[in-house]
C-alpha cells in the first residue's frame, strides 16, 4: 500500500509480479515432470522380431502381472470378473479388438485361459504385446 502525498488516502495496488514468478515456477516444473510419467502397469512383455500393429482407435488393454493378477485399463479384476467386464467395455464398439500385454514369467496357460474368456465375451482380434528383439 502506498500513502497519496496529495490525499492522506490509502491506496491498494496488487502486486502481481510474485504470482506470475511462481507460476512460471509452476509451469517449468509441469513440463520437466510430464514428459517422465508412464502410463499403465509395469509388465516385463517376451521380446520377438516383428512390426509393430497400426491403431485404429484408442486401444484397450488387458494386463497381466506376475502374479496372474489382471488389470483391464487400470481397473483391477479377478478372473471370473474379467467376461463381465469386457462385455460393458465392448457392448457398444464396431470393432471389438483387445491387446493383452502379459508379463513373460506368467504361465503360458494362465494366458490362454484369459484369451479362452476373452473370446467367450465376443472380442474378435486379439493382440499379444510384445518387445523389439535386440540385436
Amino acid at each position: 500500500m502506498k500513502v497519496s502525498e496529495k490525499k492522506k488516502d490509502m491506496l491498494s495496488e496488487i502486486n502481481i509480479i510474485p504470482l506470475v514468478d511462481v507460476m512460471l515456477v509452476l509451469l517449468i516444473i509441469f513440463m520437466i515432470t510430464a514428459p517422465m510419467m508412464q502410463y499403465g502397469m509395469k509388465v516385463d512383455v517376451p521380446k520377438l522380431t516383428t512390426k509393430p500393429l497400426p491403431l485404429r482407435q484408442e486401444p484397450q488393454i488387458l494386463y497381466i502381472t506376475k502374479n496372474q493378477e489382471l488389470v483391464l485399463n487400470e481397473k483391477r479384476l479377478n478372473l471370473s470378473d474379467l467376461k463381465p467386464a469386457l462385455g460393458l467395455l465392448f457392448a457398444n464398439k464396431a470393432e471389438k479388438e483387445l491387446f493383452i500385454r502379459a508379463d513373460k514369467d506368467v504361465p503360458y496357460g494362465f494366458v490362454v485361459k484369459c484369451m479362452g474368456i476373452i473370446r467367450d465375451a465376443g472380442i474378435e482380434k486379439i493382440n499379444i504385446v510384445t518387445k523389439p528383439e535386440e540385436e
